[in-house]
Parts: C-alpha cells; sequence; structure tokens
C-alpha cells in the first residue's frame, strides 16, 4: 500500500513538471527580439520594451534607421514573429 501511494505522489509531480517545462519552449526575450531586429540592416536602437496588448505579451522595439526615420517594431514574445 505504500508503494503504491509513493507511486501516485511520483506520478502527479512528474507530470505537473512537464506541463511547465513545455510552456517556456518557444518564448522569445527582449534581448533576443532586440538582436533580430539589429540583424536585418544598420538600425540603431533607441529603446526597448515589453508590454501586454491584447492579453499577449509583445517587445515592442524603438530604432532610428539610417537615413533619420523612427520606427516601432513589435516582436510577439511567445513565437518572435514580427507583429502588423
Amino acid at each position: 500500500m505504500n508503494i503504491l501511494i509513493k507511486l501516485l505522489i511520483l506520478i502527479v509531480f512528474s507530470s505537473t513538471s512537464y506541463a511547465d517545462d513545455s510552456i517556456d519552449i518557444a518564448r522569445v526575450s527582449l534581448h533576443e527580439a532586440t538582436q533580430k531586429i539589429l540583424s536585418d540592416s544598420n538600425k540603431r536602437v533607441l529603446g526597448a520594451t515589453t508590454q501586454i496588448i491584447d492579453g499577449k505579451e509583445v517587445h515592442i522595439i524603438k530604432v532610428l534607421t539610417p537615413d533619420g526615420r523612427i520606427l516601432h517594431y513589435k516582436i510577439d514574445a511567445e513565437t518572435g514573429a514580427i507583429i502588423g
């Protein structure tokens, strides 16, 4: 009986930790998102922040282009995709 209880506890905790590990696999950090934007061309980062927009975590990166324009890039923190 004691072995059965230990086995059930082991199963419960192992499945809980597995679920937590799978959530963070595709996450993109603010630093990674900034590096992605900088790798495209010769831009200068003026600022970077993370906000919740429509229930999603979004990295917003403000850059200065070589021709003097200021652009704002929005990066989905879960997928790393540039948003609209």
